[in-house]
């Protein structure tokens, strides 16, 4: 069983409210709230913003060059590629660059990254990117999930092209590396009082991603 497996058995239920919620319900049948939905692009943006952040901080702790490029290659693929599609998707929705820079972050987004980067500067990189995980993991198994389901990804779904995206091979990939590199991280093996540490940060940060969620719902 990886780390990965071991995690999600021990948060199942907030495995579950995040990766169930009724935001990528309602996205699958495309019926959520545009309004929810401009409101979470521009949060999440946001959110990317400190996830580079995030990955800087790795490449900082890390303590041989692999693990400082794992680091140095995330902040990379962040910040000179999945935040440039992200603005261009949001130009889609009426977005525009202007919009995103001068929006303020909501409570939620500032409560999930800071609780991201405070593991990382007080933990070790197994910390950080236990935090990082739900993020990075949970949306390629809410898209594969939601791309299964019949009409999710039909033209006439305006979240489809979102659904695509993270269901896509490329995404998947990533979300596939990312689960070894926690069993990497952790040497294969983990004591029952160091799992339960980083199992509660597991379970807070899939809390908080449902937050993120009910986020936009609330702005609906």
């Amino acid at each position: 069983m990886s780390l990965y497996d071991r995690l999600i058995e021990a948060s199942a239920d907030d495995w579950r409210a995040y990766t169930e919620h009724p935001f990528v319900e309602m996205m699958a049948a495309g019926t959520l709230p545009e309004t929810a939905f401009r409101h979470y692009l521009v949060q999440d943006y946001l959110f990317l913003i400190q996830f580079v952040r995030a990955y800087a901080l790795a490449a900082y702790k890390g303590r041989t060059i692999e693990e400082m490029r794992y680091g140095l290659d995330g902040l990379r693929a962040i910040l000179d590629g999945e935040m440039a599609l992200h603005v261009n998707y949001c130009a889609g929705w009426g977005l525009t660059p202007s919009d995103l820079e001068a929006a303020d972050e909501d409570m939620p987004t500032t409560a999930y990254t800071r609780f991201v980067l405070d593991w990382g500067v007080r933990g070790d990189l197994l910390d950080l990117h236990v935090a990082l995980a739900p993020c990075i993991i949970g949306y390629a198994v809410i898209a594969r999930r939601l791309a299964s389901i019949p009409g999710a990804l039909a033209a006439s779904n305006p979240y489809a092209p979102w659904i695509a995206e993270y269901a896509g091979d490329g995404y998947q990939q990533l979300a596939a590396s990312t689960v070894e590199h926690l069993d990497t991280l952790s040497d294969g093996a983990v004591g029952e009082v160091r799992f339960r540490q980083i199992a509660g940060i597991f379970a807070q940060a899939s809390r908080l991603e449902a937050a993120f969620w009910q986020m936009g719902l609330d702005r609906a």
